[in-house]
């Protein structure tokens, strides 16, 4: 009778144990089906302008970082990849201000939220990465490193700064390549010193294409900080440098910098976004309260992209129609 005790005893813990183990496998499984860790497909959004200082940093001090995050973006990100943003101030408590008209600057301690709600990639290829100077723009690519994140468009010398980086290998590797293309107020470029990228289309264009030819189903994006403030529509110039682009092998452009929603164009079937406005930050006007996300599903045969527009208040952006 106790021989038989024990057999039982030891089958019904078998059981149990082989329903836990049956259970835990079907937990993890469906948890790598929710957006992340796909391993045919990667995800990526590209968000605008990302401003941590002036009316932002009010809000940040008397509310904190997380009431820039409304829930409705928060959903969308941790769906996600990666999450590129362009950083619209340097983050370092360096202060060394150039001599110029709007001077920014953000707390180191505030990049691990961005981090925490979703944000994997930071743009340093801005008129504003320099507002305090070499050194805070030095310190400012640690503090993003030490919080987790990724520089893009910055480098210890021009060669550095302005190479492709490459994002994602699965299911192909993605390459961004990050430019600055306005002036630089009081700003002196120095070629073999830290910097962001400048480069010009004619160069841009001629990487991509030694990019392309050595890797043909390599995924290419341009994300530019160029043209005119405050407009909604691109300049004829900038039409004619994104074809040059698309020409050379890029499968799309990301833009930002005049704080509005401009035209979003297709050209030999790749997206143009002119410009994708404002992400996080102070402007109150109703052409400066909204913003685009861009989303792209890199698969092995093809590359799809979509957007949503949001709209921003008291400096939070929160998708519409959520």
């Amino acid at each position: 009778m106790l021989t038989e005790f024990r057999y039982y005893l030891m089958s019904q813990y078998r059981l149990g144990a082989f329903v836990f183990y049956l259970i835990t496998f079907l937990i993890v499984t469906s948890s790598c089906n929710t957006g992340r860790g796909k391993i045919d497909e990667i995800s990526i959004v590209f968000v605008g302008d990302l401003l941590l200082d002036r009316g932002v940093r009010n809000r940040i001090e008397h509310l904190g970082m997380n009431s820039l995050f409304h829930s409705s973006i928060d959903s969308v990100f941790q769906k996600n990849d990666i999450v590129i943003a362009n950083l619209e101030c340097p983050a370092t408590e360096i202060e060394e201000p150039i001599n110029k008209k709007f001077i920014f600057r953000a707390e180191p301690s505030w990049l691990k939220s961005l981090k925490d709600h979703g944000i994997t990639h930071l743009n340093m290829a801005n008129n504003h990465a320099m507002d305090q100077g070499r050194n805070g723009l030095v310190d400012t690519n640690k503090n993003i490193i030490n919080n987790g994140l990724i520089a893009l468009g910055y480098g210890e010398n021009t060669e550095k700064a302005c190479r492709p980086q490459l994002i994602a290998t699965t299911p192909r590797n993605v390459y961004v390549f990050s430019s600055l293309q306005v002036p630089s107020e009081n700003w002196t470029f120095l070629e073999n010193k830290p910097c962001v990228c400048e480069d010009s289309f004619d160069a841009i264009s001629g990487k991509i294409k030694g990019l392309k030819s050595k890797e043909p189903n390599s995924v290419i994006i341009v994300q530019l900080h160029w043209g005119a403030e405050h407009t909604v529509v691109p300049l004829t110039y900038q039409k004619q440098q994104a074809y040059l682009l698309i020409d050379a092998g890029a499968d799309g452009i990301i833009g930002h910098h005049p704080h509005t929603i401009q035209t979003v164009e297709s050209y030999k079937q790749k997206p143009i976004y002119y410009s994708i406005g404002n992400f996080i930050f102070d402007q109150n006007k109703p052409i400066n309260s909204k913003g685009l996300l861009v989303q792209l599903q890199v698969r092995e045969k093809d590359v799809v992209f979509n957007h949503s527009e949001f709209s921003i208040e008291k400096c939070t952006p929160k998708i519409l129609n959520d």
